[in-house]
């Protein structure tokens, strides 16, 4: 991450290990990124659905 991404992430983040584990996927070459973004979008598509019922 950048500076200002850095502290955007800092600022914003409330939990100080999601965010670490955040950036240790962020680091070029991992190819877990997608697996974790397809993940967190399951995850708060299904959090709107329950919202919804």
């Amino acid at each position: 991450m950048n500076g200002s991404t850095d502290e955007m992430a800092n600022s914003q983040l409330q939990d100080k290990e999601l965010l670490n584990l955040f950036r240790s996927v962020e680091q070029p070459g991992n190819e877990d990124k997608q697996m974790i973004k397809t993940f967190l979008d399951a995850l708060v598509t299904k959090r709107k659905v329950q919202a919804m019922a």
